[in-house]
């Protein structure tokens, strides 16, 4: 697993590189490369503020409210156990008034995190089920993915807005630039920023499946739960609203119904693929580990 998960940094790393090579290449074209800098510092500003209140944009979206340990015990007492064994803070636990089934973990780090889980997942998922859910959205937050996605929106958000800009305004062709490429860049830049934003997604998830798995031990708790929410998605899936498709990779599961071409563009890799990963894990990985035993069998540590 060591090696699939090196590979999954090294992919991760190329695509950002991808990103901003065509952030950057958008404002050498306009105006002969005179907006380069300010593009980049745009897109440097939306990712810091993006960053710094992920937390508040996506449980705002959720309509979440917190929680004590009263009123969720259970909850409470899984993120406890697996936060200790990671040798991490308790992070805030919300949930949100919704049937649609998910979870998500957002804040810009460990000591700054919120976990929330949706009432609809808290219905159909046992205790076993619900703790692979938490290792899962737990691992976001240890693995820095917040800042992951906050990057790849926050410079994703910013091309299409040039985009846009070359559009209606032209982006300086009566200055020297080329109308040509500057037309090509406005209709396939946002495309291929929204496909690379994507595949970064896609390649965090996979992650935090197999790191969420080594914390728990459990890598068929998490088989299940994914598809039981499959299933659970499907039938309740939530209103495809502007705030809740900025926030949706977060989440563990794709809330929104699609088929056909919109699985495509979807945030999250296929649930068979992630579910037969994690059946691989259990099947070669050697026993399940203890929760509190965070060295996988290829001697992996997720938090160091």
């Amino acid at each position: 697993m060591s090696g699939r998960r090196h590979f999954n940094g090294l992919k991760t790393a190329a695509l950002f590189g991808v990103l901003w090579a065509v952030l950057l290449g958008m404002g050498a074209l306009i105006d002969g490369g005179s907006y380069i800098f300010v593009f980049a510092a745009v897109g440097l500003l939306m990712t810091a503020y993006s960053y710094w209140n992920s937390d508040k944009i996506a449980i705002k979206a959720m309509r979440a409210y917190p929680v004590s340990e009263l009123e969720a015990p259970e909850m409470y007492r899984i993120v406890r156990e697996l936060s200790t064994a990671a040798r991490q803070p308790m992070p805030r636990l919300y949930i949100s008034p919704t049937a649609a089934p998910n979870a998500f973990a957002t804040g810009r780090n460990p000591k700054n995190a919120a976990v929330c889980c949706t009432e609809g997942i808290l219905r159909i998922l046992d205790e076993r089920e619900l703790r692979g859910v938490l290792g899962h959205e737990l691992m976001h937050v240890y693995n820095r993915d917040i800042l992951t996605s906050s990057i790849a929106a926050a410079v994703a958000g910013v091309i299409t807005s040039v985009a846009q800009f070359l559009m209606f305004f032209g982006g300086g062709r009566d200055r020297g630039g080329n109308p040509l490429a500057m037309l090509a860049m406005a209709f396939l830049a946002p495309v291929a920023a929204m496909l690379i934003q994507l595949a970064i997604s896609r390649t965090r998830e996979y992650d935090a499946d197999e790191d969420g798995a080594r914390l728990t031990g459990d890598p068929m708790a998490l088989a299940s739960a994914l598809a039981k929410l499959e299933k659970g998605t499907s039938r309740a899936p939530l209103p495809a609203n502007r705030d809740l498709v900025d926030v949706s990779h977060l989440m563990i599961a794709n809330p929104f119904k699609g088929s056909g071409m919109a699985k495509l563009f979807a945030t999250h890799p296929p649930m068979a693929e992630r579910i037969k990963r994690l059946e691989a894990m259990a099947g070669h990985g050697g026993p399940a580990q203890r929760p509190g035993d965070l060295r996988g069998p290829d001697g992996f540590r997720p938090f160091l």
